[in-house]
């Protein structure tokens, strides 16, 4: 039976290439639960905003309490996950996510909807920490960050394909409707829970206890936190563009909900073209924080081009830059995490929460600071972009800083630049 697999972590797993296909695209799938818990509705914005008699921000914090939730529930899941194993512990945040979506598609009022988003985000973290928890089991070095990467590549196809749906549906279907196929999808993650994903952490290497020591130990490692907030605050600025993108393209840029979600989906396809890409490098054994490097300038330049652009008469200039921004995410996002991880091998369940839990507490801040001048302006989600890519190029700098100090945390990437 697969409930009693057991994947040990040796040397001979730690030194393959990557992960089975159908072990990512499982892991693929439960870690996509953000995009896919979020972009598949945002076309429906302004009709959940008609429909339940509120205002843009409030609806804005139903995705707010979504990526809060996200974070607080990867704090919690991590160290359960250490303490007893990955696959019980997903196996009951996957069902428990089920149960939540259907009070979220019957939710009456706004105030319950943000609730059931926030217990439904909760119970999802479980697969998105455990995900990235269980290739630190198997992988090491390269072939870590290249799963890494190819694992969040494959969850960012859901930002391809959501919005489009999205875009279809809102045209067609209410917004419960909408919510009605998040539902569904978190129904199929339950089941390539059950059929696709083993145990991978053998008990004798689980943490004695269940306490906040390990969570807290992960706050004495500078260069991992430099690492996690690199790649926080470069969600955070991709958090800001999909928050205000709704009120972006249909207010400001006059584009029906069908032209919106087509609009997303081709910046979304560049972050996808670019973890490919990112993917392509790891296998070269070009060193993730190279292309990091090259990646968060390219983020900064075309941040602050946005922000010109919507200053301008001519504000749908912005689409270009917008497009070069997210695209640059997608070369950020799942190296930094490799780095990140390689600094917390000892407890990588806690590790993962704390990376997950600080990614997506930052969105969830975030994210509604675009819409505090209402829905007719691009300005603030501009002026949010351009602050977070700063941030994140700090971090960073701080990152090369304590790595320089602490040559074994990444002593995995030792290795040369390219293949002879």
């Amino acid at each position: 039976m697969l409930g009693t697999i057991v994947v040990p972590v040796t040397t001979a797993s730690t030194q393959r290439e990557g992960l089975g296909p159908r072990l990512l695209l499982a892991l693929a799938l439960l870690s996509a639960t953000a995009p896919i818990a979020t972009d598949l509705y945002l076309p429906s914005f302004l009709e959940v905003k008609e429909s339940l008699h509120t205002d843009a921000t409030s609806v804005q914090l139903t995705l707010t309490a979504f990526l809060v939730g996200v974070a607080v529930g990867q704090v919690l899941w991590g160290p359960i996950s250490d303490r007893f194993g990955r696959r019980l512990p997903l196996l009951i945040g996957s069902a428990a996510a089920v149960v939540a979506g259907v009070v979220v598609v019957l939710a009456p009022n706004i105030e319950i909807l943000i609730a059931s988003r926030f217990v439904q985000a909760v119970a999802a973290a479980a697969g998105m920490v455990i995900a990235r928890a269980i290739i630190a089991d198997l992988l090491i070095g390269f072939a870590g960050a290249r799963s890494m990467t190819l694992m969040m590549t494959i969850q960012s196809l859901a930002p391809v394909i959501a919005p489009v749906i999205g875009g279809v549906l809102a045209g067609h279907v209410s917004w419960r409707g909408v919510l009605g196929v998040i539902l569904a999808a978190t129904v199929l993650q339950l089941i390539m829970a059950v059929t696709s994903v083993p145990e991978t952490l053998p008990t004798e290497q689980r943490a004695t206890r269940l306490g906040v020591g390990d969570l807290a130990g992960r706050f004495r490692k500078p260069g991992f936190l430099a690492y996690v907030f690199t790649q926080a605050f470069a969600f955070g600025s991709l958090m800001s563009y999909i928050s205000s993108s709704s009120f972006v393209y249909q207010r400001v840029l006059g584009t029906s909900s069908l032209v919106y979600g087509l609009c997303f989906a081709v910046n979304a396809l560049g972050m996808t073209a670019a973890g490919l890409v990112a993917a392509r490098l790891s296998r070269r054994h070009v060193h993730p924080a190279h292309t990091i490097r090259v990646a968060l300038p390219v983020l900064l330049v075309a941040s602050v081009c946005v922000l010109g652009a919507v200053l301008s008469p001519m504000p749908v200039l912005l689409v270009v830059p917008l497009f070069v921004a997210v695209t640059s995410v997608g070369f950020v996002m799942g190296n930094s995490a490799a780095l990140a991880m390689e600094h917390t091998r000892d407890a990588a369940g806690a590790g993962s929460a704390v990376l997950g839990g600080i990614m997506f507490l930052v969105g969830g801040v975030i994210s509604p600071l675009g819409g505090l001048a209402g829905d007719d302006t691009a300005v603030p989600m501009a002026c949010v972009m351009s602050i977070s890519a700063v941030a994140a190029v700090g971090c960073f700098a701080l990152a090369r800083v304590f790595a320089s100090r602490n040559p074994e945390g990444e002593a995995a990437f030792a290795a040369p630049t390219t293949r002879p």
